[in-house]
């Protein structure tokens, strides 16, 4: 029956109401445009909007969803295709996916299948979904996405993609720097996971707390070292004070050569213990 519906979508049928921007409407958006996340937005009169969504992550990825305005109130199955538009007769439809429809929720369409739309707008193809209405029983819906004005936007949001950090929120929200015997400079690992969590708040305006905790090995006093690990800390906190991270959110604690997380009997063990943990927490 899917395979039916897609066949008819370039004949005029009485029962299928259908839905998508002209021509001369059709409007492509970068909505979303930062290292965090790109989103590209089509308006579809009527009905909601079409976006591709891709977020900073270690693995390339995309996501379609389809906003409607009335969310399905059953579980179904939708039946996407690639539909040539009229200036290509003869050029039969293409499956692309089938979109299950839950209750009360937009459709979406994992990686796969919003790359293969993405690729079959760029060829000017139109990704169409088909499926029962579920609020009329004698209707039969269509949602086109139209390619027209599709070519420049889609290459901004593929810049865009591009530009995406390679890691998530996750990847640093907790994080342990290492430092140098007696020293506040950090190793070159650290120096760069420190490089990661700045870029990352740089773009993140939704950062709540920093929590800061500075701690030492056992060589040396203990005032001595509880300075030592306060003045680690306190570094960290100004080069992400620099970064626009208010001050009354950071929190820093110098604990000293207190709660060591290794022996101090070998110069392995006791770096381990000269370190300050980095916990960053978000709404």
């Amino acid at each position: 029956m899917l395979v039916g519906m897609a066949a008819s979508a370039t004949v005029s049928h009485a029962a299928m109401r259908q839905y998508s921007a002209t021509v001369e409407t059709s409007n492509w958006q970068v909505e979303k445009d930062s290292r965090l996340q790109c989103r590209l937005n089509h308006d579809l009169p009527g009905y909601g909007d079409a976006m591709f969504t891709s977020v900073a992550s270690k693995q390339l990825n995309m996501e379609f969803e389809l906003d409607m305005h009335l969310l399905p109130n059953r579980f179904d199955v939708a039946a996407v295709y690639s539909v040539p538009p009229k200036w290509m007769p003869g050029v039969a439809p293409k499956p692309i996916a089938d979109m299950t429809i839950r209750k009360q929720y937009n459709g979406d369409l994992p990686q796969d299948a919003a790359w293969t739309m993405l690729s079959e707008l760029e060829k000017g193809f139109w990704p169409t979904i088909y499926y029962q209405d579920w609020y009329n029983k004698y209707d039969k819906v269509s949602v086109a996405l139209n390619a027209s004005n599709f070519i420049s936007v889609y290459r901004e949001f593929v810049n865009c993609v591009d530009n995406l950090l390679p890691y998530t929120f996750d990847d640093i929200a907790y994080t342990v720097l290492s430092y140098k015997n007696n020293s506040t400079e950090l190793t070159k690992y650290s120096q760069k996971r420190l490089t990661m969590i700045g870029e990352y708040l740089k773009e993140d305006a939704e950062l709540e707390l920093v929590l800061l905790d500075g701690y030492t090995d056992s060589y040396g006093g203990r005032w001595t070292n509880e300075q030592l690990s306060i003045q680690r800390a306190n570094e960290v906190k100004d080069y992400l004070t620099t970064l626009g991270v208010p001050n009354d959110r950071i929190q820093l604690t110098g604990h000293g050569e207190k709660r060591h997380i290794a022996p101090n009997d070998t110069r392995e063990s006791r770096a381990q213990n000269r370190r300050v943990v980095v916990r960053l927490s978000k709404s």
